[in-house]
């Protein structure tokens, strides 16, 4: 029996070089499962694919059809121009996570999500919140987009790609700046100083932390914790009573606190390299 991937739905462009299709998973004639192959905008001369919503009917499961159907996934990506591919695997998923890593696909990070409290948590006594003002924008933005970029290089996309991707990313989530909708920009002082900020924006409804940063000098003291309270109170006060983050693999400090914090796993994000 060969199992092959068949389009079931023409391919789609965007004028900017985007390209999206969805797939069935058939051995012979007989579906048995589906996915939706993406490739995003290039970043510069460089380009991610990603597969999406792999899945295999109960039946036809634990017989290699998701391992055949990953690689001639990679192989459509790969036709495509696309440099990278990358995958999101739910954190339950035995199968899946071991299906990833046994092709090559390396952990880039995890997705997390907690379910707020009704009531808003009170911050440290001495602690505040605030908004970012115009003045510190400019500032907060360069550095946020110099940090995220450094993330995507370490995680082994070109400096030119992953400059592209941080200026495009913060672009696409800040379209006017601080006043975006859905957006809170917001500063943590101690005692009257400054000590970090973290940025919350929505996705589909749903409230995400894209930034979060206790300043260097004054790490060590809680403050991060105290900045995860304030996003809380935030997105509340927004009517919304999840938030989600990503942390990025190897960040173990943050991964404890947010666990510490009551976050669950949700999702595996993996990465390949095509070329």
């Amino acid at each position: 029996m060969t199992t092959t991937l068949r389009p079931s739905a023409p391919l789609q462009h965007s004028p900017a070089g985007a390209r999206s299709r969805p797939y069935e998973i058939r051995v012979n004639s007989r579906r048995v499962g589906a996915l939706l192959l993406t490739a995003a905008e290039p970043l510069g001369s460089f380009v991610i694919g990603k597969i999406n919503e792999l899945a295999v009917d109960e039946p036809d499961r634990r017989r290699g059809r998701a391992t055949v159907a990953a690689l001639a996934a990679e192989e459509v990506l790969r036709s495509w121009g696309c440099h990278r591919v990358t995958a999101s695997v739910p954190a339950d998923s035995d199968g899946g996570l071991r299906l990833a890593e046994a092709l090559g696909y390396l952990r880039t990070g995890r997705t997390m999500v907690k379910d707020l409290a009704s009531a808003p948590p009170p911050l440290p006594a001495g602690t505040t919140g605030r908004p970012l003002t115009a003045a510190e924008y400019g500032p907060w933005l360069t550095a946020a987009t110099d940090r995220y970029a450094g993330n995507w290089e370490a995680r082994g996309l070109t400096p030119e790609a992953a400059r592209a991707k941080s200026v495009a990313d913060h672009a696409g989530q800040l379209p006017q700046g601080p006043a975006t909708p859905g957006v809170d920009l917001l500063v943590l002082e101690a005692a009257g100083v400054r000590v970090g900020h973290i940025w919350v924006g929505r996705v589909d409804g749903q409230a995400y932390v894209f930034d979060v940063e206790v300043d260097e000098e004054q790490r060590g003291h809680g403050h991060g914790r105290s900045l995860m309270l304030l996003a809380e109170g935030a997105v509340r006060a927004a009517g919304l009573a999840t938030l989600g983050l990503h942390v990025f693999a190897g960040n173990t400090p943050a991964e404890r606190l947010y666990e510490s914090l009551g976050y669950r796993y949700t999702a595996v994000n993996f990465a390949k390299d095509l070329r």
